[in-house]
């Protein structure tokens, strides 16, 4: 009776403490409603669970664009802590881009635990163990980020056979700031992953606090719904508020690239003929014509002549 009672008193402090969305919040997860009120600006559509429907135009824009191509956009927007680096990278040659799923973790702390794990079993499969249930909530398209922390020893998500559980729910990779194991067996399966190590050790001491939670992922802020671009660098959290326009001039800048490392492979420019923009007016006229004509075949609008 003591203990029921201990709980009880627990969960209560808990909610009258924090509020309604904090602490009590990520130890169950954000509702529709919380989704909804914390990405009120943006436009689209939501999926069930609340989290924003980026349109997959601005996903297949972002597919050839780097780190440094979205980096000024975002700083211009005001979000200047969305890039992290220092990653182990599963697939080099592959870019990550997709829609952020977040799954938030704390070092274990048994009485706090207790509560969480007697909250899930009454709603879901007791036989199930944090990171399953993390991972039967992804949709297709989805990008699991995984805050662990940074724990490497018994901080491995995944191994070869969640992985592929991973792969086959979302078509997509992961990251996870923690760990993996069983690398021989997820590399031959092709998803892009970013970790921070490996490990041969299995998940544990450990308590999953939140799903669809904002999480801290190194110096980022990363929410669910966010869209996430990776490259060989690292990882930048684009806010779906603002994904639009930063995947517009992101293809801007990758049509300025790709035209520019054409001309120059010709070896008739110099680079400061080029670069950073062409100095000669008929090959600046050239260059325009094309973008605008490019940017029009992805249904973007051209930059309005200055």
């Amino acid at each position: 009776m003591r203990i029921q009672r201990r709980r009880w008193l627990m969960k209560l402090a808990l909610m009258l403490t924090v509020g309604s969305v904090p602490v009590f919040a990520q130890l169950s997860g954000f509702s529709r409603g919380d989704l909804i009120k914390y990405t009120a600006d943006v436009p689209y559509e939501r999926f069930e669970d609340g989290r924003p429907r980026v349109p997959d135009q601005y996903i297949e824009a972002l597919k050839n664009s780097s780190s440094e191509m979205v980096w000024g956009p975002l700083r211009q927007a005001g979000f200047q802590n969305q890039w992290v680096g220092g990653w182990e990278l599963l697939q080099p040659d592959k870019k990550l881009v997709g829609r952020v799923f977040t799954a938030q973790f704390m070092p274990l702390r048994p009485d706090v635990n207790d509560i969480i794990e007697e909250d899930a079993n009454a709603r879901l499969d007791r036989a199930v163990s944090n990171n399953q249930r993390v991972i039967n909530m992804l949709q297709p398209g989805d990008v699991l980020v995984v805050d662990l922390f940074g724990k490497i020893e018994n901080g491995t998500f995944v191994g070869d056979n969640l992985a592929a559980a991973v792969f086959a729910a979302t078509g997509n990779g992961f990251v996870i700031d923690g760990a993996a194991r069983d690398l021989d067996g997820i590399y031959p399966q092709g998803m892009p992953g970013y970790v921070r190590g490996f490990h041969v050790s299995a998940l544990g001491n450990v308590m999953l606090t939140g799903v669809n939670v904002p999480v801290r992922i190194g110096n980022a802020t990363v929410m669910p719904g966010d869209i996430v671009l990776g490259d060989r660098e690292g990882l930048t959290f684009i806010p779906a508020s603002v994904v639009a326009d930063v995947a517009r001039a992101s293809k801007m800048t990758e049509l300025h690239d790709v035209w520019t490392k054409e001309k120059f492979a010709t070896g008739r420019y110099r680079s400061s003929d080029l670069y950073p923009q062409p100095t000669d007016p008929a090959l600046l006229e050239e260059f325009e014509d094309w973008r605008d004509a490019e940017l029009r075949k992805l249904g973007m609008e051209p930059p309005q002549p200055r």
